[in-house]
């Protein structure tokens, strides 16, 4: 993702941040004010024919992981050395959403899901983006992704996504019985959870439905570590690339109250 200020930029952040207080948690945030800057207005990828811009903030310094830690209490997420959240006019439809591990019951749905990859073996490993990796990345972007600028990325660019990070982050990697790699996510560790940033699997393993999985992987990971949340980044109800999110059990949005719990999509599966 491409991030940076847009012209007059400093200008403008007064008025962006004074839209941009949906949380107790934002208005405590320490941060100078001339740290945030909004970007330029692009194409929103999500939902047609709307304008995508975002409020972001460079993570730097020794403070860097707790500075994280509250951005992502407030409805932040990361790029590479960069927290950042929609600061779109007109619009609100990217919805903050995170699993209360425990309150998480399995429906029969992630039951099946379970059983059908109990083959698959997950570990944490360190944030290093590996040739294997990137192979896969690749497969994935060139079957689901086609015509995103992630499509044409180097290996270069492979690893500066999974190394360029002033945060304590990880790779998830899921591999079969014979040890293939099949799936990845890049995943952060926060004081109270961990964020799934970005996901990617083998495109032919459809049936596995490995994106699901490998969240309800970290689920378990975090109540193995006694934490809290997973953080899963931004629902949006009428985008069929997001809308997948509402249906977890135990899910959570941030309002302007808070964290409060989101009714399930499919509320029918039980």
């Amino acid at each position: 993702m491409e991030i940076g200020p847009e012209d007059g930029g400093g200008r403008k952040r007064g008025k962006l941040r004074s839209r941009l207080r949906p949380t107790p948690a934002f208005d405590r945030l320490a941060v100078p004010l001339q740290q945030f800057f909004p970007t330029a207005p692009v194409a929103c990828p999500y939902v047609p024919g709307r304008a995508e811009r975002k409020l972001v903030v460079e993570l730097t310094g020794r403070e860097a992981t707790g500075l994280y830690d509250d951005l992502s209490r407030a409805g932040f997420r990361r790029s590479h050395r960069f927290a950042y959240r929609p600061a779109c006019q007109a619009c609100a439809d990217c919805v903050p959403v995170r699993i209360a591990v425990a309150q998480f019951e399995h429906t029969r749905s992630t039951r099946r899901l379970r059983n059908r990859n109990a083959d698959l073996r997950g570990r944490l490993v360190a944030a290093h983006g590996t040739i294997e990796q990137y192979r896969l990345f690749m497969a994935y972007q060139r079957s689901r992704h086609s015509d995103s600028d992630m499509a044409a990325m180097s290996y270069g660019d492979y690893r500066g996504m999974i190394e360029d990070t002033p945060v304590r982050t990880a790779v998830a990697e899921f591999r079969d019985p014979a040890g293939r790699l099949v799936a990845a996510a890049l995943v952060d560790r926060l004081d109270d959870g961990l964020s799934a940033v970005y996901s990617f699997y083998d495109p032919g393993l459809d049936q596995r439905s490995l994106g699901t999985w490998s969240i309800l992987w970290l689920v378990e990971a975090c109540r193995r570590a006694d934490l809290p949340y997973v953080y899963l980044g931004y629902w949006i109800a009428d985008s069929p690339k997001m809308a997948y999110k509402g249906r977890f059990p135990a899910l959570e949005r941030l309002i302007p109250g808070g964290w409060t719990e989101l009714a399930r999509t499919d509320a029918a599966d039980t």
